[in-house]
């Protein structure tokens, strides 16, 4: 945070600042995972210099602070976050770009905004399912956002996320609110679960890219980064299979 805010007052240009903020959240990200014990494998990263809007399953924080240590980029999070004290500066503080989810009217000027930034070379990382999960399943995709990469004419990266051993035990009940947040647990109170863990061990799985056009049909473009993402993707255990709804019923699909 004082790094990030000596930057804010010293840079004026407003991409320059940004891409200071990343970059400094990347460095001080890889710092919290080791002091977590967390071991991340990275599996078929693409090149440093490739572009891409970065899609990915969501469990928690933690994810971010994995996902973040690997490479500079930028998070897109909701107005509702920035609005959250302390976390809202943090996000800020931490590169991000705010969008305004609750909104469906502002959804199209909202990924004007990210594609503007798409286009200025940054890369981006946005959570279609938008909220974290309890890690049993990958939730639908919300769409529109995700066809910035689309008009940005820059491919959409999956990602997956996987818990693989915590504490020495495998992804279970017993761990699971240790590294998910979700529900109404207070912010507070999933960090201290996390800051409790002895060790974490996590795999970042780069999938198949995928290259899309403005014109293309969005449900089906989130539908098949949704399936890759989905297929790698390993639940906790001990879970109750989750019930099959259809996607429009169990998300609102924007």
């Amino acid at each position: 945070m004082i790094c990030a805010f000596s930057f804010h007052l010293i840079t004026r240009d407003p991409d320059k600042r940004l891409k200071r903020f990343s970059s400094t959240a990347c460095y001080f990200c890889g710092w919290l995972v080791t002091i977590l014990n967390a071991e991340v494998k990275v599996t078929n990263p693409p090149t440093e210099s490739e572009k891409y809007l970065l899609v990915s399953n969501h469990m928690g924080f933690l994810d971010i602070l994995l996902l973040a240590s690997t490479r500079s980029m930028v998070f897109v999070t909701s107005n509702e976050m920035r609005e959250t004290p302390f976390l809202g500066l943090l996000c800020e503080m931490g590169g991000c770009i705010f969008v305004e989810r609750r909104s469906r009217t502002k959804i199209l000027d909202e990924m004007k905004g990210i594609v503007e930034v798409l286009k200025k070379g940054f890369r981006v990382v946005l959570y279609p399912e938008a909220t974290s999960t309890n890690g049993e399943k990958v939730w639908p995709f919300k769409r529109t956002l995700m066809m910035a990469a689309a008009h940005a004419e820059v491919p959409i990266q999956p990602v997956v996320i996987n818990y693989r051993k915590i504490n020495g035990d495998d992804f279970n009940l017993k761990w699971r609110d240790h590294v998910c947040w979700y529900g109404d647990t207070p912010f507070a109170v999933a960090m201290w679960k996390t800051l409790t863990l002895r060790s974490v061990k996590a795999e970042i799985e780069f999938l198949e890219q995928i290259h899309s056009k403005p014109e293309d049909d969005r449900g089906l473009v989130a539908d098949k980064a949704h399936a890759l993402i989905a297929a790698k993707f390993i639940p906790v255990k001990g879970a109750k299979e989750a019930a099959s709804a259809s996607i429009e019923f169990e998300t609102d699909p924007t």
